[in-house]
């Protein structure tokens, strides 16, 4: 089976977007950005929205 070369440049392309995806989703978990209560309209401050998901068992930033 012979690739294309643009097939190859395209394969590279997409794994370079999803390590990006994933190291910038990683480093805002890690800096304590994101929100673990599971809404979407939180922007990383979980308490300021949710007051009481900081109480939930399981819940709240890591």
């Amino acid at each position: 089976m012979e690739m294309n070369v643009y097939d190859i440049l395209l394969a590279a392309l997409l794994i370079v977007i999803v390590a990006l995806a994933v190291r910038k989703i990683y480093r805002d978990k890690k800096a304590g950005k994101s929100c673990s209560c599971g809404s979407s309209g939180c922007s990383g401050n979980c308490g300021s929205c949710h007051s009481s998901c900081m109480s939930r068992p399981g819940q709240g930033k890591m």
